[in-house]
């Protein structure tokens, strides 16, 4: 069907609201974005299209100082309860308390000198996901994520899967602002940290007892985009379904793509080796418990392998204000130093690791000096990030923080610098420039430069 609408007005047309969008129809996000997702499959054709990125991110803000950028110098209210570790890298050294990142250092590399100016949680997310500091509604999407601007520029690896997925759910920053909803990501809505049940997609799921395998033949496909498009159209929130629909049908009717969501498939060997161990809470004064996030990171490695161009993976929640130190001890430090361990080492075994770059961080770090209930506070004046894959060399530590991880001492980097480096790796253009809804122009990119010292 031709659109009778001119392009940027079709597009605003179809931006709905997040429960609006869930509500048009069981299926949900897979079911309704597809069709809108896949748009722009056609844009990218460059010598990167192989490649991808997984996005780790550690929402909360990890500790620079009990992590990745250890001051075994300073003062103990400084420097913390944790020791210091010597990596398989020689002048390097981590926390103690990552024993296995630390052996496979030389796949591996650390900035830490990054910083920026906001200590918020959904502002922080957005600077780091979109390079803008938007100073408005923190849980408004004002620009849109990199996932995103990816999925806009260079579209999708296979045309059996999404460009862009998120495990398990939005995040602030992490939505398509006025790229439009073709341009948001997958959600998976299941979580495969949830251990009690098995992992399945809903967005598989289609609605009214359809069964994608009824639907094999023509007349069986017209049949069910009759049916969701009368669905939709009682809603009032879509005119009309083109041609993209169909290519919409076909993800969710792709045994390559059932396949690459079907984490139960995977070994049981190889789950265990990501790390299965259940939630852990210290106590109801803490919301930091750590859940089975080591499946979700397993996850973005089947769909990154299948094909999906950018995944980014909720980390939550690293937001050690009270009892930091047994939460990081007890909980997050052990799991991080598995998971990412086996997801970094798995890449390589499968020849994966040349053309995917894994980025870990969070919105900041954590404040140097220890508080009053053992732990740290939002800190936005220092942190670090771990890159692997890709571009990046491992074994190599960019800039430096000063005695007591409080500031920049040398070759300080921003989150525009991070984003940049993903954007090259990918061959995205920088420089072009998208209307907001406003009709005003913006760059994908206010600032920033690739951090050439990690190649």
């Amino acid at each position: 069907m031709r659109n009778p609408l001119g392009c940027d007005q079709f597009r605003r047309s179809l931006k709905l609201s997040r429960r609006g969008f869930l509500q048009a129809g069981a299926m949900g996000i897979g079911g309704l974005s597809l069709p809108h997702l896949l748009r722009q499959e056609s844009v990218a054709a460059n010598s990167t299209k192989d490649r991808s990125v997984i996005i780790l991110w550690m929402r909360g803000g990890p500790s620079h100082i009990d992590m990745w950028d250890p001051k075994p110098e300073a003062p103990v209210e400084y420097r913390g309860e944790f020791g210091t570790i010597s990596t398989s890298v020689p002048g390097i050294q981590l926390t103690d308390m990552l024993p296995k990142t630390a052996a496979i250092m030389d796949k591996w590399s650390i900035v830490r000198s990054l910083n920026h100016h906001d200590a918020g949680h959904s502002t922080g997310d957005q600077i780091c996901f979109t390079g803008y500091n938007t100073g408005q509604n923190p849980d408004e999407n004002v620009h849109p994520s990199c996932g995103s601007i990816v999925a806009e520029q260079l579209g999708h690896l296979s045309p059996e899967l999404p460009a862009y997925v998120m495990i398990p759910k939005m995040l602030p920053g992490a939505g398509s602002a006025y790229l439009g909803v073709a341009n948001k990501p997958f959600e998976t809505i299941a979580d495969p940290a949830n251990l009690a049940t098995p992992f399945s997609v809903p967005n598989f799921s289609l609605a009214e007892g359809l069964d994608v395998h009824r639907l094999d033949d023509r007349r069986g496909l017209l049949t069910g985009l009759d049916r969701v498009q009368e669905q939709i159209d009682r809603t009032g929130q879509m005119r009309a379904i083109d041609r993209f629909t169909q290519k919409a049908w076909t993800i969710l009717s792709s045994p390559k793509a059932r396949a690459a969501f079907d984490l139960e498939a995977e070994p049981r060997a190889v789950r265990e080796r990501y790390g299965m161990m259940p939630a852990f809470d210290p106590g109801a004064s803490n919301r930091c418990g750590a859940p089975a996030w080591s499946q979700r990171m397993l996850l973005a490695r089947r769909l990154v392998e299948a094909g999906v161009r950018l995944v980014t993976v909720d980390l939550r929640w690293w937001d050690t204000h009270v009892k930091g130190f047994e939460s990081l001890r007890l909980g997050f430090l052990p799991r991080w130093d598995q998971a990412y361990t086996a997801l970094i080492q798995d890449l390589h075994e499968r020849g994966l690791l040349e053309n995917t770059l894994v980025v870990a961080w969070g919105e900041f770090g954590r404040t140097p000096r220890v508080n009053n209930d053992a732990g740290r506070d939002h800190y936005p004046n220092v942190f670090s990030a771990a890159l692997a894959g890709g571009p990046v060399q491992g074994g190599r530590v960019v800039g430096a923080s000063d005695a007591k991880g409080a500031f920049p001492l040398a070759n300080p980097k921003s989150p525009q610098d991070v984003l940049a480096t993903i954007y090259r790796f990918l061959g995205v253009d920088t420089q072009k420039h998208y209307l907001d809804n406003s009709g005003r122009p913006h760059t994908v990119l206010p600032s920033g430069s690739p951090i050439m010292e990690l190649s």
